[in-house]
């Protein structure tokens, strides 16, 4: 991972909220690139799943240049990604957290613990990729260890208890995030 130093005539007030603002897109933008890696060497076909939504209004200030203006979402979107990899069905969600100790589970939403769930059931692979912002760190866990843990009423998982049970991912120039290696681990 390339750190570029901190532009020291911006205040930390307006870096904290650049990075806030930011959250979540650096890590959907990392497992983007990455996908489009494993694409391009024909690793695995894994795509970001489209939200749904109703258009309702649209504006047409030119012939070729129309704007939605409103739009509702139509269902609960399920999870972020999902794809094959190995032959086999992957789903997956994506979160990024800035705590140092721990990720809470209600960044979580029902539906998606419903819909993980189903993709287990029918021997699909399902996980979440867990980014700790503050350790530049990004982890691979297996669904099931989270939905446990929701199940018996515990509304986190600890840092350390992701590094115990989840995988590492490895990061390089050319693939930002090999999460595929980690996964692989659960695969066997």
């Amino acid at each position: 991972m390339i750190k570029y130093p901190i532009n020291k005539n911006t205040s930390n007030k307006q870096n904290n909220a650049l990075s806030a603002s930011n959250r979540g897109m650096k890590l959907e933008k990392a497992i983007n690139l990455s996908n489009t890696y494993y694409l391009n060497k024909e690793i695995a076909n894994i795509h970001k799943k489209p939200t749904p939504i109703q258009v309702v209004s649209v504006d047409y200030p030119k012939r070729q240049a129309a704007k939605i203006t409103e739009a509702y979402y139509k269902i609960p979107s399920t999870t972020d990604y999902n794809g094959i990899y190995r032959g086999k069905y992957l789903d997956f969600e994506a979160k990024e957290t800035k705590s140092k100790t721990s990720f809470a589970f209600k960044n979580i939403h029902s539906h998606q613990i419903n819909h993980l769930k189903s993709i287990i059931n029918l021997k699909g692979i399902a996980f979440f990729i867990i980014c700790f912002s503050h350790y530049h760190e990004t982890y691979v866990i297996e669904a099931i260890n989270l939905i446990n843990r929701i199940n018996e009423n515990k509304k986190s998982i600890s840092y350390q208890e992701i590094k115990e049970e989840g995988y590492l991912i490895k990061e390089s120039y050319q693939l930002p995030l090999d999460y595929l290696s980690a996964v692989d681990n659960f695969i066997k």
